[in-house]
């Protein structure tokens, strides 16, 4: 065969590479948007499902540019999002991102206050949310029906929503999983101070009845706790514990010993 024709032959192939690279890529654009189409429309229907067909719902449609990023497919985890430092305006992101989230109901109070039409009365509630996988966030709202009061308040904890360490902290234990907290934490909302420790494996979560479901949802299985102050009033309690968690994340600790002590960021099995 001549020098002629194995450039000709060669000049063939190279535009059917080409061709089959770019219909590849074509494929796996498609696939994508089957997917992230797939999502929104379970998103649409389980928002559909909570307002009872009270409302009509529709695909989300992102309005900001973490939401943008998120829609078109670029940032498919949590934790890619929140190392971006641009803030969560959208609770459809965290819809997208953690479809498992799950919610508590902490507290629903009365509250009534004098004007010049009379006496008003509206009812404030405070709520949890979390994926028992390392993320969990606290909302508050108010308004004149426990309904959408709550349902506002669910929007507010996913727009508050923050990733925590875990680890095995306890010198009981030393099992190296994260089944609780890596250190002693404290947190403190007006009277209420917390303070969390590492317990070994089997303890439980011995604490009070709101720090018990904030771990629950954050994915803490074991814990010891120690409070002080008006615990009585849930919402400065759900506060000090969550100010609590945020100080797992604002200790500084070298990457390698997070390796050598087997601390966790945000979900296991994820990034």
């Amino acid at each position: 065969m001549e020098d002629s024709e194995k450039m000709e032959l060669v000049e063939e192939r190279e535009p059917k590479e080409e061709m089959e690279g770019v219909e590849a890529e074509e494929l796996m654009e498609e696939s994508t948007k089957d997917v992230i189409r797939k999502r929104l429309e379970e998103m649409a229907a389980k928002r559909r499902e909570s307002l009872r067909g009270q409302q009509e719902v529709e695909l989300w449609v992102a309005k900001t540019k973490l939401g943008r990023l998120v829609h078109s497919g670029e940032i498919t985890t949590m934790a890619q999002a929140l190392r971006t430092g641009l803030p969560i305006r959208e609770p459809e992101i965290v819809d997208f991102l953690l479809p498992d989230l799950e919610d508590e109901v902490l507290s629903v109070n009365m509250v009534q206050r004098m004007t010049d039409s009379g006496r008003r009365t509206e009812f404030a509630v405070v709520v949890v949310v979390g994926n028992k996988n390392g993320y969990v966030g606290l909302g508050e709202a108010k308004g004149k029906e426990v309904g959408p009061t709550i349902r506002k308040a669910i929007d507010n904890a996913k727009l508050n929503i923050f990733e925590i360490r875990r680890g095995c902290g306890s010198w009981e234990c030393g099992c190296m999983t994260p089944h609780s907290l890596p250190y002693v934490v404290r947190g403190k909302s007006s009277s209420v101070e917390v303070t969390l420790y590492p317990a070994p494996r089997g303890i439980g979560l011995a604490v009070n009845d709101v720090a018990k479901k904030i771990l629950k949802l954050a994915g803490i299985k074991d814990a010891w706790g120690f409070s002080r102050g008006q615990t009585k009033t849930t919402v400065n309690n759900a506060k000090a514990v969550i100010d609590a968690l945020k100080q797992l994340s604002r200790v500084k600790v070298p990457p390698e010993k997070m390796q050598e002590l087997k601390i966790v960021r945000g979900s296991i099995g994820g990034d």
